[in-house]
């Protein structure tokens, strides 16, 4: 080989090396922005098990957007599809919110919305629902319920009168003030005591509108429910309460001798309430792309207006048609609604 051509390939590694580093370093730069994109849509049989549960011939689907920390590369690639999103970091994370805190906001968010979903389910199905108080997981600092509680203590009553919910605990203490103090029923390991516990002003970023300033300091608070059958939901590392609806569906179909599904496959996305409820969320674009990559048959999306003249469901027919999907894309304001378009327009 001639000096001339082994100086060519020489010049030509250092200069592939060369923008393999640059490349390295602008992956690393971090923006102000959250990215995100379709992600996939995943099957609800591998994570709901209701016991004697009715099997299906179709299946439910929750459907999850791919989101990540933007650099450089990510920015740019954000331009080349409306179904890739770019979102300002404060949209996303609250104030001080580190990723760690973020992720586990997100996890909290996706048990309560297992936790509702299960009563709109069970409710629906005329199953039994016993409500038994309140398990307490963690602590606010310098609030009044870390001082005298434990995590994995469940209260059932508020100054002599049983409750069996979150929304029961809050509607016993909103009449208390700062400095007041609020009498726990808590069984301990078994044991059952009678605890004094001061109520206190949260800390100011904990402040949000239409949400006492005062209370315990439980964060996290978790239903203490049996359900009768039993059932089991495990969701992995999935975050967010967007899932509400499907995993109602995913449930009430196990409960009911008739199989909704009649063969399709069934995604959709949508927060849900204990009164079967459903709510509007993000992304819910990216979310039929990724439904129709998996050839979904059915999608239902929130028609709720509440917080914006334009609906999930607007919006999602939106995206079908930008796709030409040939997917059915459904409006449901609650879970009945999805139940009697399954019955009765399949």
């Amino acid at each position: 080989m001639s000096e001339e051509r082994k100086e060519r390939r020489f010049s030509r590694t250092w200069l592939i090396v060369g923008l393999i580093i640059v490349l390295l370093f602008v992956y690393q730069i971090p923006m102000p922005y959250y990215y995100s994109q379709p992600g996939d849509a995943v099957g609800l049989n591998e994570f709901i098990t209701v016991e004697d549960g009715i099997g299906e011939e179709g299946e439910f689907y929750l459907t999850t957007i791919r989101q990540s920390q933007a650099n450089l590369i990510l920015y740019a690639w954000s331009f080349l599809s409306p179904y890739r999103v770019l979102t300002p970091e404060e949209a996303v994370r609250m104030e001080g919110e580190t990723d760690d805190d973020y992720h586990n906001r997100q996890l909290q968010a996706m048990h309560q919305s297992q936790d509702a979903a299960q009563v709109a389910a069970y409710e629906a199905a005329g199953a039994e629902v016993h409500e038994n108080g309140i398990l307490v997981t963690q602590f606010v600092d310098g609030m009044g319920a870390k001082e005298v509680l434990e995590s994995g203590d469940i209260i059932t009553a508020v100054d002599g009168e049983n409750i069996g919910n979150i929304t029961e605990l809050n509607e016993s203490l909103e009449e208390k003030e700062a400095e007041q103090f609020a009498q726990l029923s808590v069984n301990r390991e078994g044991n059952a005591l009678e605890l004094d516990v001061e109520m206190v002003e949260f800390p100011e970023a904990m402040h949000h509108a239409d949400e006492p300033t005062v209370g315990l300091g439980i964060e996290f608070p978790v239903n203490q429910r049996e359900f009768d059958p039993e059932v089991n939901v495990e969701t992995g590392d999935i975050g967010g309460p967007s899932a509400g609806l499907m995993f109602s569906l995913e449930i009430y179909n196990q409960l009911t001798e008739e199989d909704l599904t009649y063969g399709l496959d069934i995604a959709g996305t949508g927060s849900i309430d204990e009164e079967g409820n459903v709510g509007r969320i993000g992304g819910v674009g990216q979310k039929v792309v990724a439904a129709d990559n998996a050839d979904i048959d059915v999608f239902f999306a929130p028609q709720d207006t509440d917080l914006g003249d334009t609906s999930d469901y607007e919006m999602a027919v939106e995206a079908a048609e930008d796709i030409d999907t040939p997917m059915t894309i459904v409006p449901v304001l609650e879970l009945q609604d999805a139940v009697d378009y399954l019955e009765n327009d399949v």
